[in-house]
């Protein structure tokens, strides 16, 4: 008789655990901090796996950071779920979610592991209550543990000039992606919104089903397309033309995890065959460009040539793919994958309904949604499953490929980085000095529901980049009216925006 992976190698890696959980206290006190929510979530990876035996082969926890204190989370899910054998990992902001599933799994092909864990939360909806109760939290205390590996970026995620010219948080620079892409696809700016929108009230209904969806605990439905897309007092207006339902929601107590293993020890074990999901393949590019100096702001070489690598390899074209999950924290991110891929207008891109209603727990919502791609898989026979991973402003790509039925090829990692730095350099990023500049990209930055700067990223005659702004109202109305890129303007002798030149 023939045991139940004669037909996939021993070392193919298959995840056997997934949950995904989430809490929504009135009272912060009632609430679990994003640890304990960690835990649970471990604790209901094993047991879905049908043999909670599991935990004694689990060699490698892995943990992405969030908006937490504790200096070794994964130690304390492990002791939590008796994971002797484990050790931990930390990896910091700048590392892709998908890095931590796709090296896990390579380390279980090659042989050097039999099972892992990635896990992840936060209990910032918790923190926040919290804020506006006056109410002081006890979140479980943590020694100075360190964990026994790091992950961290090579470099950061912005450049001074960019920040200089106020290009803060991650919405101002998406925003400007944004532009790139509707002056790009040759379309007005109204139309731009008006099409962004449609699709982001597809994605609250897609949320409205999930019941792992923050607006389906909160009871929010679904948001209609002008409700999403024009800006009130409870839909603010953040960077043109982004509201806060464009954005990722990240006050959320949100935490998930999935377990992997060897195919040999899922069938040592008796792991019931229908909650076995495949990992086919992980792809990733970790080149870093700053916004500013990308040569197209509208395009992702990266996007592209990891796409071609993981669809290759299991002989797939995106229409042979049943589910999608787009990252997507700003519109841009969505758009940008959209175009890499070469996806229809008509189809779903999402199965969690996206971040800015199924929740985005920082830094940790490609796991949750990655839990949710694999529940449509073990729901439906021989289906494959898509999600693409983004880090920073849209600086790293990465996709998991999945499948419900069995794999042909041996699972494949594949760092793309080299080739995207072949096919893509760095513009030159100089101080806002006075001259003529093209728009290639433009925002503008709105303080409480009103407009308070133009930023826009800059070419010079000499083809370098720079990036300025102006507080003038009247070119502010001009960029909210009509999209800027492509416009030219001067920079003047205090490095800001004008219209036109300094007279002599």
């Amino acid at each position: 008789m023939k045991k139940p992976s004669d037909s996939v190698p021993d070392h193919t890696p298959v995840l056997v655990g997934i949950a995904a959980i989430q809490q929504r206290c009135a009272n912060p006190n009632d609430a679990a901090d994003a640890i304990t929510l960690m835990r649970s979530a471990a604790a209901k990876a094993v047991d879905d796996s049908g043999n909670p035996s599991i935990v004694d082969s689990i060699e490698l926890i892995t943990v992405p950071r969030g908006m937490w204190t504790y200096t070794n989370p994964a130690a304390l899910i492990a002791e939590h779920i008796g994971a002797q054998r484990s050790r931990t990992q930390l990896a910091d902001f700048g590392i892709l979610q998908q890095t931590l599933i796709g090296k896990a799994c390579e380390r279980i092909a090659n042989g050097d592991i039999q099972a892992a864990m990635v896990v992840g939360g936060e209990a910032r909806y918790r923190q926040l209550q919290a804020q506006i109760q006056q109410v002081e939290l006890n979140d479980t205390a943590q020694d100075d543990d360190t964990p026994d590996s790091q992950l961290t970026p090579a470099a950061e995620l912005w450049s001074d000039i960019e920040a200089d010219a106020g290009l803060g948080m991650p919405v101002g620079y998406y925003a400007i992606l944004e532009s790139a892409l509707c002056a790009a696809a040759g379309t007005s700016m109204d139309s731009h919104r008006d099409k962004i929108a449609r699709r982001y009230q597809r994605f609250s209904e897609i949320a409205a089903g999930n019941p792992d969806a923050w607006s389906h605990i909160a009871g929010t439905g679904t948001m209609t397309a002008s409700s999403i897309r024009d800006a009130s007092d409870k839909n603010r207006m953040l960077a043109f033309p982004y509201t806060k339902l464009h954005n990722s929601q990240w006050n959320v107590d949100q935490a998930c995890a999935l377990l992997l293993c060897s195919a040999g020890l899922a069938a040592a074990l008796d792991i019931p065959r229908e909650r076995w999901v495949y990992p086919l393949a992980s792809s990733e590019s970790n080149q870093m460009l700053n916004v500013a100096q990308r040569p197209k702001l509208a395009e992702s070489v990266a996007a592209h040539l990891a796409a071609e690598h993981v669809l290759e390899h299991a002989n797939k074209t995106v229409d042979d793919i049943d589910f999608i999950e787009l990252y997507s924290c700003f519109p841009a991110a969505v758009n940008l994958y959209i175009n890499a891929l070469g996806i229809s207008d008509e189809r779903d891109v999402t199965v969690s309904g996206a971040m800015p209603f199924a929740g985005g727990p920082v830094n940790n919502f490609f796991l949750q949604a990655s839990v949710a791609l694999a529940k449509k898989l073990r729901e439906h026979s021989n289906s494959y499953g898509l999600a693409s991973c983004v880090s920073g402003m849209f600086t790293k790509q990465a996709y998991g490929l999945w499948s419900s039925t069995e794999p042909s090829t041996a699972f494949k990692f594949v760092d793309v980085s080299a080739d995207v730095s072949e096919a893509q350099q760095a513009m030159t990023l100089v101080e806002p000095h006075q001259g003529e500049v093209k728009v290639v990209g433009c925002t503008v930055l709105f303080d409480n529901n009103k407009p308070e700067r133009f930023v826009a990223v800059c070419e010079y005659p000499d083809a370098t980049r720079t990036v300025s702004y102006t507080r003038d109202p009247v070119m502010m109305t001009t960029a909210l009216e009509r999209n800027r890129v492509g416009d030219s303007l001067f920079v003047d002798t205090d490095g800001q925006l004008t219209e036109a030149p300094l007279e002599k």
